[in-house]
């Protein structure tokens, strides 16, 4: 599902980008962005190759464990860390879903967006090779306990353009980032949030 994705899903110049490798670019870009805001188109293909999901929006960080990833399409869906616990909304149901943050990032494919700069802790990293002018670095979880089989980041230049994510049930979620703007103003309240009144709240509050 979309929201598994992401929450499995809340990163990541080098100095020589010619010779730099992808995870040379990865060390470097946590190094120098602390926060992020971007455009994302996400979809989800089933192990047949079938599309089964697309969505699109906005999100932003600023690391470490503050984010917010906002759905617009196909419906309306915030999902706010906001460096102590993760807040899910949705707003067709008008449910509230919270649960404590370092439970939900873990060694998520969130971790590598908005964690700590320590990512080979919880994850091997790997080359992945070039293809259509794209970098890769293939980053497997150490810990077999989570959701996701393994997380493809593609570099072009200083920026990431597009993860692929594969979880443990033959399930690949694609997101292609775009109009990506590092280290931009934003104010704390974007890492807030507060049920809205007469939402039903589900979790640890």
């Amino acid at each position: 599902m979309i929201r598994n994705a992401l929450i499995s899903l809340v990163i990541l110049t080098a100095a020589t980008p010619v010779l730099a490798d992808a995870k040379a670019r990865l060390e470097a870009f946590i190094d120098s962005t602390k926060g992020l805001k971007a455009n994302f188109t996400q979809t989800v293909t089933d192990r047949a190759g079938r599309k089964t999901q697309e969505a699109s929006g906005n999100l932003y960080f600023s690391r470490p464990g503050k984010f917010r990833w906002i759905y617009q399409k196909p419906y309306a869906q915030i999902i706010v860390g906001d460096g102590k616990k993760l807040w899910i909304h949705d707003e067709d149901l008008d449910q509230v879903t919270v649960r404590k943050l370092d439970r939900a990032l873990g060694d998520s494919p969130a971790a590598l967006l908005a964690g700590d700069n320590d990512i080979e802790k919880l994850f091997s990293l790997k080359d992945a090779g070039i293809k259509d002018g794209i970098e890769w670095l293939e980053a497997t979880p150490k810990s077999k306990e989570g959701s996701f089989e393994k997380v493809r980041m593609g570099f072009k230049g200083d920026d990431l353009q597009v993860m692929e994510l594969k979880d443990n049930f033959g399930q690949t979620t694609l997101l292609r980032f775009s109009n990506l703007q590092r280290n931009p103003s934003m104010g704390a309240s974007l890492f807030r949030f507060a049920p809205p009144k007469g939402a039903d709240v589900i979790g640890d509050r």
